[in-house]
């Protein structure tokens, strides 16, 4: 579904990606993990045409997409949940629902894609016309998620959505995470500096240092490997 083909991407003088190349399949949870300032969030950003990339190329779906902009990246089908959440603090909870909807004229479709998310998320239920800065931080996040899921993704890009919660919050969160790609078949890329929660549920794992992928494999093999439990896993 989606292939990163030697990836640079910079800000200013300062390279963030230095040519790295990953595939991911239709249908997976992809992790990838690193240290903070690996670069992890500026490979979602220019996956998602925020960053641009100055060498290197994205495929689609076979098709290239680096020279896009943002806005017809996400029309493609690629949604980001961005590290800090960025849900609209001012709006409802349902207004924010509705602002992930945007591009969409399937009114029957959106209407289910909304109360499936209710379902999976039943505090923004009961939220439902509460501002959406007034909610929690985990609250928030299950926003941003949802918010995404609303624009009915073919690929979910999710930037550190265990940042700032409690450990409770962060295990129903990725919890919901899995349950979303098993009956959605959604694919996802997940960046997520807690390694351990994030192979646990991946099909595979890259492993990124200083704009490198230095490791990939199966998030199985790659709870076990010495070097990732040395580094990320606190073994």
């Amino acid at each position: 579904m989606l292939k990163l083909k030697d990836l640079q991407a910079f800000y200013g003088n300062i390279q963030a990606l230095k040519g790295i190349s990953l595939e991911i399949q239709e249908g997976e949870i992809i992790s990838l993990i690193g240290a903070n300032g690996a670069g992890k969030s500026t490979t979602l950003m220019t996956i998602s045409g925020i960053v641009p990339a100055r060498e290197g190329e994205i495929l689609f779906k076979d098709k290239p997409i680096n020279k896009l902009p943002p806005d017809k990246i996400a029309a493609l089908g690629i949604s980001q949940v961005p590290e800090g959440r960025r849900i609209f603090p001012y709006l409802t909870v349902m207004e924010n629902l509705d602002m992930g909807a945007f591009l969409r004229n399937d009114k029957s479709g959106v209407k289910q894609d909304l109360e499936y998310v209710l379902e999976l998320f039943p505090i923004l239920a009961e939220r439902r016309n509460q501002a959406g800065g007034t909610l929690s931080g985990g609250e928030q996040q299950m926003l941003a998620i949802s918010r995404a899921i609303m624009t009915r993704p073919k690929l979910l890009l999710l930037d550190e959505p265990s940042l700032g919660l409690a450990p409770i919050i962060t295990k129903q969160i990725f919890e919901i995470i899995k349950k979303f790609n098993k009956e959605s078949n959604t694919t996802i890329f997940l960046v997520e500096q807690n390694a351990n929660l994030a192979l646990q549920v991946a099909d595979r794992g890259y492993v990124m240092e200083n704009g490198v992928i230095t490791i990939s494999d199966t998030g199985e093999n790659l709870l076990v490997n010495e070097d990732v439990k040395k580094a990320y896993l606190g073994i």
